[in-house]
């Protein structure tokens, strides 16, 4: 019986050590392992060494035509644009990046006797539409001190663009075979410049931006600016970041 009593005591005490060593071992993995994931650093986000994000914005027209014969809509005449935007940390102070955009600018004709862009024909409705892909370098000054967000910037840019489609259109009320209305679409402009050249500055605060920027190259080409006046060069108007 004493036997018996020994082998259980020795038996159990076994037992629990070994459970102890377990127990001791599961806890000092799961240390190790959250240890290891509080000191990893992070290097992408609003204000670390890389940062990328999307955008949409909306930019008027701003100006008149440098002669008359091709006075603009106010508004109507914009940019609509979309594009993702990439930043490389210099410093707290300091960033630089690029923007890659698609650009669809409309030119809306006002239709008086003065008009001779394309033509002085007159429509109930006539635009001008330039679809362009940019690239634009730039620098950016952040002002203030932040965490990890985007905060407050003043952005200095210089784009280059691929005009990749163009089209004249216009609609008239009435048509043939009793129609209410006729839209006509002409499309590969030769008469449209295909690279444009801009400067601009972006001043922005968290997602909200306000865009300027002016356009150095000429709407038309040599041939043609000898009969079109030329269009404004400047564009200002807000930009969302999708961040």
């Amino acid at each position: 019986m004493r036997m018996k009593s020994f082998a259980r005591i020795l038996l159990a005490a076994v037992l629990l050590s070994s459970l102890t060593a377990s127990v001791a071992q599961a806890q000092r993995v799961l240390l190790r392992s959250v240890t290891r994931f509080d000191t990893v650093e992070t290097r992408t986000g609003p204000n670390r060494a890389f940062f990328q994000h999307a955008y949409v914005g909306y930019a008027p027209v701003v100006g008149r035509s440098k002669n008359s014969g091709a006075e603009l809509r106010s508004f109507s005449s914009a940019e609509l644009f979309a594009g993702m935007r990439y930043k490389f940390r210099l410093s707290q102070q300091a960033a630089v990046g690029f923007d890659v955009r698609y650009v669809r600018l409309n030119y809306a004709l006002v239709q008086n006797a003065q008009k001779v862009l394309p033509n002085a024909t007159t429509h109930h409705s006539e635009n001008l539409v330039i679809q362009q892909a940019v690239l634009e370098p730039y620098m950016r000054l952040n002002f203030g001190r932040r965490g990890n967000v985007v905060g407050r910037y003043l952005d200095l840019t210089a784009g280059a663009g691929w005009v990749f489609g163009t089209l004249h259109t216009y609609q008239d009320r009435g048509g043939s075979n009793r129609a209410k209305r006729t839209i006509v679409n002409e499309r590969g402009l030769d008469y449209l410049e295909r690279w444009p050249l801009t400067v601009g500055a972006r001043l922005g605060s968290g997602r909200l931006v306000a865009v300027g920027r002016y356009r150095l190259t000429h709407t038309f080409t040599p041939s043609a600016r000898t009969f079109y006046p030329e269009l404004p060069r400047v564009v200002i108007g807000l930009e969302l970041d999708i961040i």
